[in-house]
């Protein structure tokens, strides 16, 4: 279903949201590469789009439970990456298997937001996104271009 011809035709009106939009995840609980990853989950659609009061650009975020888990896993990695510089030994409280084993059971001081909290933080700030981009092509005038390519598929 990403075989959208409308999202082929804004490739390049994405990439400049995507550019307003960075100071927006910057500010957010997600490091730039777990932001990726949720993108990479997320499928933008129209909604309504045979109706110019209704249609609205709405994010579907069905498959981001699908990478939920890696978003610790890549924060976990960065954090990894960064404390390289003694040695690069394993310490008894340097996460590894077992803390990951220990978090997924809800054990141990992983103070993290929850796997609910991150959907929901996902979900929130991808449909920001889904407007973001709605607002940008209204304001260069494509919108009801986009609406009724939407509309014809």
């Amino acid at each position: 279903m990403s075989d959208n011809p409308w999202t082929d035709r804004i490739v390049g009106e994405r990439m400049t949201v995507d550019q307003e939009f960075s100071t927006r995840i910057e500010s957010s609980q997600f490091s730039n590469q777990q932001w990726s990853l949720i993108m990479t989950a997320t499928e933008f659609e129209i909604e309504h789009p045979a109706d110019p009061d209704r249609a609205r650009i709405v994010a579907n975020t069905d498959k981001i439970d699908g990478i939920i888990p890696e978003l610790e896993n890549v924060q976990t990695g960065m954090g990894a990456m960064g404390g390289q510089g003694d040695g690069g030994g394993s310490s008894s409280s340097g996460g590894g298997v077992f803390d990951s084993i220990m978090g997924a059971l809800g054990i141990g001081g992983n103070s993290g937001p929850s796997e609910r909290e991150q959907r929901e933080a996902a979900e929130r700030l991808t449909q920001e996104y889904a407007d973001e981009l709605q607002s940008h092509l209204e304001s260069k005038g494509k919108w009801e271009t986009i609406r009724r390519t939407a509309g014809d598929e």
